[in-house]
């Protein structure tokens, strides 16, 4: 009912409503009233209060002020700068930060230090130079505080996680150590904030072995370790059967790295992305479907005990796993209303499960897929493979797939043709080939696999809109060339790569796939029934002929849905920001950046109510406003 007001009600009525909002928020907050869910449901005033919008991960906002009617009138209001404050060092940050706002103030990492600004013009409110090592590139998260105890910005610096004042940047040194506390294993994306919880991943450094992959939960009042969950299965625990001959111990890998969680509100389940195990193209050395590796695992996030699980693929060999968490939302199927998520893996299939169970809501299927040829390699037979819907990215290759002079170019059709005959005999036998091993001499058969060793989809996650019930996905199609060869050493076999090892060559500087485009796709799905809507390959090659650049290009981040029936992605290195009609795939609004935006753009309102949308593009923050 509120949303269909919403919707009916004039720009000039909506500005009002918007800053009303933000008026009684900064009432309550004044007499000492503030709601325990404040941060949760502050996107009703304008806010961003996490790093996907809301604990969800849909990347969704209810302002509307900015449509498709006037998106023509966006332009640039501010930008901010996000490299080093020491200009001499001349770090560059490759951000991928999304800020938050929380209170009309607006939080982000820089490459060097965290700031807070003034979301109206991006003036700096406070800086906190992180002295040692480097915050995450990604975001910070705001802990609400409570009867004693201020707001906080709590973020991860490597292994570090620190709490400063929200109001003046300054160490909150009642948290941990003088304010920070060693997690004891780097975790480099932005931690999750739920109620008195901070809960964090972990990065797996190479040469490191056994038990990093823990997620883990802390205590945001006092940094106090509260849980750890192992995401290899000790001794006892479920799931630990599924490694053979004691091949669970010390084993690297199925760690959570994701850049954000998500948890259910309603239910307190936290909802854990695992990694593939590590090394993860030669798996003889860990017989079984390695548990919890390449699985969600849901966990009541209060004590970390484990609920159930998903795996996503069986004794993963491509390191194909999850690389967002799921995104959760209500679905309506045959006049039932269901509690799911949606999640997406490097592999291009996307999965609907139900997030009280986990179990398949359109269906799954174990298929059979190729076996390994690798002397000791345990490959699974089988491997989960949703029936609906179909994949979001390429998951086979033929040489009828091949790229031809009259889908790009002629110089690009030869070029693809001799990095073809360059690389000899390849194979790809559909979904889940495993990787040939060469010879002693280098002899022998290229695997060429699809989607590549990026993905597919990527760490942006799913995005969704609850109007439509409508599903947003952006996947890529780059294949990866490699195979096995021998090590003479204890651990039999390493992965090799070409140099590029992606299936593309360069032509004028631009890197150009050889099968034909599209080379990346935006996809919509119905929930209702797991069906595509639509599906437009998104962004161009600038340097193919006019009238072939419409190809579609790699990238890795997520869209911001709105609810006037927007969609704002950047995502592809063709450096583009562009806004789409949510339920058409029509693209309406274009802008050129100077960097890649290589981050998941964010939206808001300002204290007058103005709505902005921010993106990250590599070194700068642009904030984008309608005209005046």
């Amino acid at each position: 009912m509120f949303l269909q007001q919403w919707h009916r009600t004039s720009k000039a009525t909506r500005h009002v409503i918007q800053l009303s909002f933000i008026r009684l928020i900064a009432t309550l907050t004044c007499i000492g009233i503030v709601p325990h869910q404040l941060a949760a449901q502050s996107d009703l005033a304008g806010q961003w209060p996490h790093y996907r919008g809301n604990f969800s991960g849909t990347g969704y906002s209810k302002l509307s002020a900015i449509s498709p009617e006037n998106i023509g009138e966006l332009e640039i209001a501010w930008s901010f700068s996000l490299r080093s404050r020491d200009q001499a060092e001349d770090l560059n940050p490759n951000s991928q930060v999304t800020p938050i706002v929380v209170n009309n103030v607006m939080y982000l990492s820089t490459v060097d230090c965290i700031v807070a600004l003034d979301p109206k013009n991006g003036t700096e409110l406070w800086r906190h130079p992180v002295e040692s090592g480097r915050p995450s590139r990604r975001g910070v998260a705001y802990w609400q505080g409570n009867n004693t105890l201020d707001p906080r910005i709590i973020f991860t610096a490597g292994s570090r996680l620190t709490a400063l004042s929200a109001e003046s940047g300054e160490k909150d040194t009642s948290f941990g150590d003088n304010g920070e506390i060693d997690m004891g294993i780097p975790y480099i994306s932005v931690p999750l904030v739920y109620q008195d919880l901070v809960i964090v991943g972990a990065n797996t450094p190479p040469g490191t072995r056994g038990g990093i992959g823990n997620p883990r939960a802390f205590s945001a009042i006092t940094g106090r370790k509260i849980w750890e969950f192992n995401s290899v299965p000790l001794p006892g625990e479920s799931g630990h059967d599924s490694w053979q001959y004691g091949s669970w111990e010390n084993r690297l890998g199925a760690n959570a790295w994701p850049f954000y969680f998500t948890v259910d509100t309603g239910t307190d389940l936290l909802y854990l992305p695992l990694a593939s195990p590590l090394p993860f193209a030669f798996g003889g050395d860990r017989a079984g479907d390695n548990l919890f590796a390449n699985s969600i695992v849901a966990v009541d996030i209060h004590s970390g005990e484990y609920r159930w699980h998903f795996q996503t693929i069986h004794h993963d060999l491509w390191d194909h796993d999850p690389p967002a968490p799921p995104t959760l939302f209500d679905i309506k199927l045959e006049g039932e209303t269901l509690p799911a998520l949606a999640v997406t893996t490097k592999s291009g299939y996307l999965f609907f499960l139900n997030r009280l169970t986990g179990e398949a809501i359109f269906g799954v299927e174990e298929r059979a897929v190729p076996a390994s040829s690798v002397a000791g390699e345990a490959a699974s037979p089988t491997q989960p493979i949703p029936v609906k819907p179909p994949p979001m990215a390429r998951v086979s290759f033929s040489l009828d797939d091949m790229v031809r002079a009259e889908h790009t170019s002629a110089d690009h059709a030869d070029a693809c043709t001799d990095l073809l005959s360059r690389s000899g005999e390849f194979v790809n036998a559909g979904p889940y080939t495993p990787w040939t091993l060469r010879d002693d001499n280098g002899a022998g058969a290229t695997t060429l696999l699809f989607p590549g060793l990026a993905g597919g989809p990527n760490w942006g996650g799913v995005a969704f809109d609850p109007n439509s019930s409508l599903a947003f996905v952006f996947a890529a199609d780059l294949g990866t060339l490699g195979w096995l060869e021998a090590t003479g050493e204890d651990f039999p076999y390493r992965l090799s790569l070409p140099r590029p090892s992606a299936f593309a060559v360069s032509i004028d500087g631009q890197t150009l796939p050889c099968q034909e485009p599209p080379w990346s796709h935006l996809t919509a799905i119905d929930t209702t029934n797991g069906d595509i809507a639509w599906r437009i390959p998104l962004g161009v090659s600038d340097s193919l002929p006019p009238g072939k650049q419409n190809t579609g290009r790699p990238g890795r981040a997520a869209a911001l849905i709105t609810a006037s029936d927007l969609l704002f992605i950047a995502s592809t290195d063709d450096n583009r920001f562009r806004g789409v009609r949510a339920s058409t795939g029509e693209i309406l609004w274009e802008q050129q950046l100077n960097r890649r935006g290589n981050a998941n753009p964010m939206t808001y309102l300002d204290a007058s109510g103005r709505q902005f949308v921010a993106i990250a593009a590599t070194d700068e923050l642009i904030v984008y406003g309608l005209s005046d």
